[in-house]
């Protein structure tokens, strides 16, 4: 495996709770952070890293983004987890964290939104929401 594995959005907050140099990025876009919202680690006093893996529209991995994870989180000892809307593109970046030398890089599996359910709808099977986990919305 490329990096540490997947965790479900409980563990990875039993993970933000329990080691205090835990770090959550959010590796989804601007537009998603805006209208979707954003995990809330406030009360924990910490702040979600915002760095996407991705940029839009045209949607094309951002090449610097190894670079950009370094100048916000430095020589982070503790886990990383990365989140996005429901796992696929925070895999890609926990495997790209930890070929360039961060250890501990795990997928919240379920991401911020969770799988679509028989209506299409995200937010209700699965997710940092779906479970009950604090988050705030511009």
């Amino acid at each position: 495996m490329n990096y540490a594995g997947d965790i479900s959005p409980k563990q990875a907050w039993e993970v933000l709770t329990g080691e205090p140099g835990a770090v959550l990025v959010d590796v989804r876009t601007r537009a998603e952070w805006a209208f979707v919202g954003i995990p809330d680690l406030g009360n924990l006093g910490k702040k979600t890293v915002l760095l996407s893996w991705q940029d839009y529209p045209d949607m094309a991995i951002d090449p610097d983004f190894a670079a950009k994870l370094k100048a916000q989180i430095g020589d982070a000892t503790g886990p990383v987890l990365f989140i996005c809307r429901s796992g696929a593109r925070s895999r890609s970046a926990a495997i790209a964290a930890t070929t360039a030398g961060y250890a501990r890089c795990f997928n919240v599996s379920e991401g911020f939104e969770g799988d679509k359910d028989g209506a299409s709808h995200r937010g209700q099977r699965g997710g940092w929401k779906f479970a009950g986990l604090p988050w705030v919305q511009d």
